[in-house]
């Protein structure tokens, strides 16, 4: 890399893996690097900040293009940017491209309810981006140089189309997962009308599954946590929406 994560305004979680915390909304996009390719997880909220995303890889990967996207869940702040990765190759949870396809409007409005200029919401709407590969299970990525990801749909739960990333650690250093909206620090896990309470609970213990008791979990939103964060906000959902 040309640049150091912090040189780019980014926060370096392992070697090939880093994150940054957007403004406004505190949400988390992700980079992996590999030789050959790099994966982006989520778009930012606007095409404005999709743009601006896709320039700081572009600096981390000393001028080499992002190749694959994946997108978490269909609320804006994580959907909204995507057109500005044009020709990516882009990933998520089977039925998510229903809902983008379906859902403009209704984004739109929420973008703008949650204070997103109206004229900026509009543009991101109108070309909101649906994903090419759809991830009914597990999807392995290899990104070149040993770096390999892993895409898997264990959701519902925050939505009913939740993507999570996972990034196998090391030796040297230990796994990471990002977990979309499935997982908040800086707040209440948020559960909106299109929330499937029922099923949350176990959607965070497959992710614990999937990343085990020493990997890192990057939050949608927030600062990193531990496997024993994520547990404790599964048993908070459990007995906040009456499930086990």
């Amino acid at each position: 890399m040309s640049v150091t994560w912090e040189e780019a305004g980014w926060e370096r979680v392992t070697p090939r893996a880093g994150r940054r915390r957007l403004p406004d909304w505190d949400c988390t996009t992700g980079l992996v690097v590999g030789d050959g390719a790099a994966l982006v997880i989520d778009a930012g909220s606007s095409l404005r900040e999709g743009a601006q995303l896709r320039s700081e890889a572009r600096r981390l990967l000393d001028g080499r293009r992002v190749t694959h996207l994946a997108l978490t869940h269909s609320h804006f702040d994580h959907v909204f940017g995507a057109a500005a990765f044009a020709g990516v190759e882009v990933f998520g949870a089977v039925g998510l491209d229903t809902v983008l396809a379906h859902g403009r409007e209704r984004l739109r409005v929420d973008a703008v309810r949650h204070g997103l200029d109206p004229r900026e919401a509009e543009e991101a709407a109108d070309l909101l981006v649906r994903p090419r590969h759809l991830v009914s299970g597990e999807w392995t990525l290899d990104l070149g140089g040993g770096t390999q990801v892993l895409l898997a749909n264990v959701g519902p739960g925050h939505t009913g189309h939740d993507l999570v990333v996972l990034v196998p650690g090391s030796a040297s250093w230990p796994e990471v997962v990002f977990c979309g909206d499935l997982v908040e620090e800086s707040g209440e896990p948020q559960a909106g009308s299109d929330a499937v309470p029922s099923h949350w609970p176990a959607a965070l213990d497959r992710l614990l599954d999937l990343g085990g008791e020493d990997a890192l979990y990057v939050p949608g939103h927030g600062a990193v946590v531990n496997a024993g964060f994520v547990r404790a906000q599964r048993d908070a959902l459990a007995a906040r929406f009456g499930v086990s």
